[in-house]
């Protein structure tokens, strides 16, 4: 038992990464703790030394395969794609296969600045003594190029384009320049970016096509059938609530109704392609369903005897589906008029969704 909310991936899945370690067998590149194939096995899924390694990703393999294998390059990998599909979630345990650490991370912001990409100064110090390398205050991503280690850069599109620029040289000459010392960093062995962009905030602050031509891009797109989002929302709620302690069974039958939801809002259409359905602003991902659920749990946890019933997935789906714009809040309620009230077992649902 321990007290910490979250754990890394390295230290969750510890016993996992060292069983693959043990049973490695093929080459592993310099800087590396696994071999390319055995990374791969972290991600899918798979057994080591009669360990069973749980899938993190559940998608095209061929996807991860080339992901893996970007990082091999001198070239970053930039993963794309829209809310919620899980490209936080596979660069943290990139990174944490690879070379142990997922923790040398930036956040994009819009005020995220240069020197939060390079370095910056303790001022206290610089007055002091000048420029000093005491003085130099590392960021995350010129440890990992000092230490050989995998940097992790998420949103990088909601950062100014001049800031976006700053990771050119780094990627291509693999240094930074310190001018103020008169020397240099350059990147151990080992040392690889992995960035993560919305396709959402294209346009937002597009990225150059000096950048751009830097990173081997992988979008990841929604999951492919519902049977494979009800498993990821089902393995993950179990996880998560696991963590928390919830005094409430993770619901099978709530999670597949909010996939179906979500699956169908998100396309536009019915699972069975019937009906044509209006789209919320929302994105109706599969991370939104994860939250939804837990937050039903938590519900039925704190307030009620731990089972979700419609009234807590009710009131989930409002939350998640009018947030942006108001309009949608006439969305859901056309949905649940159009489809769920003709729906076999959801007449309390539409019940809730529609009661004043």
């Amino acid at each position: 038992m321990t007290d910490i909310l979250r754990l890394a991936a390295e230290e969750q899945y510890k016993t996992e990464l060292d069983a693959l370690i043990a049973a490695e067998t093929e080459t592993v590149p310099r800087g590396w703790r696994l071999s390319p194939r055995s990374v791969l096995t972290y991600i899918i899924g798979g057994t080591a030394k009669g360990v069973e390694i749980t899938p993190k990703y559940f998608g095209n393999r061929g996807l991860v395969e080339t992901a893996v294998a970007t990082l091999m390059t001198d070239r970053g990998l930039l993963l794309l794609g829209e809310p919620g599909t899980a490209k936080t979630w596979l660069s943290e345990h990139l990174a944490a296969a690879v070379c142990g650490d997922s923790t040398l991370l930036v956040q994009g912001t819009m005020g995220v600045s240069e020197e939060a990409i390079k370095y910056g100064w303790n001022y206290a110090t610089l007055i002091a003594a000048g420029p000093t390398p005491a003085a130099l205050v590392k960021t995350p991503i010129y440890r990992a190029m000092e230490e050989g280690r995998v940097a992790r850069f998420e949103e990088l599109s909601r950062c100014a384009p001049e800031v976006q620029d700053a990771l050119i040289s780094i990627l291509s000459e693999k240094s930074i320049a310190i001018p103020e010392l008169s020397t240099q960093l350059r990147a151990k062995k080992g040392f690889a970016l992995i960035a993560t962009a919305n396709t959402r905030d294209r346009g937002v602050n597009d990225m150059s096509a000096a950048l751009k031509r830097r990173f081997n891009a992988v979008y990841l797109p929604a999951p492919a059938t519902p049977e494979t989002e009800i498993e990821i929302v089902t393995r993950r709620v179990a996880q998560i609530s696991a963590g928390l302690e919830f005094c409430a069974v993770p619901p099978r039958q709530a999670i597949e109704t909010v996939v179906t939801i979500f699956r169908e809002l998100r396309q536009g259409r019915t699972l069975d392609g019937r009906e044509t359905l209006k789209r919320p602003t929302a994105s109706c991902s599969t991370a939104e369903a994860i939250s939804l659920v837990m937050g039903a749990m938590a519900h039925a946890a704190g307030f009620g005897d731990g089972t979700v019933t419609d009234a807590h997935i009710a009131a989930g789906l409002t939350g998640a589906i009018v947030k942006d714009d108001e309009k949608d809040a006439a969305v859901l309620r056309e949905y649940a008029e159009n489809v769920l009230k003709h729906r076999n077992g959801s007449k309390s649902l539409y019940e809730r969704l529609t009661a004043v």
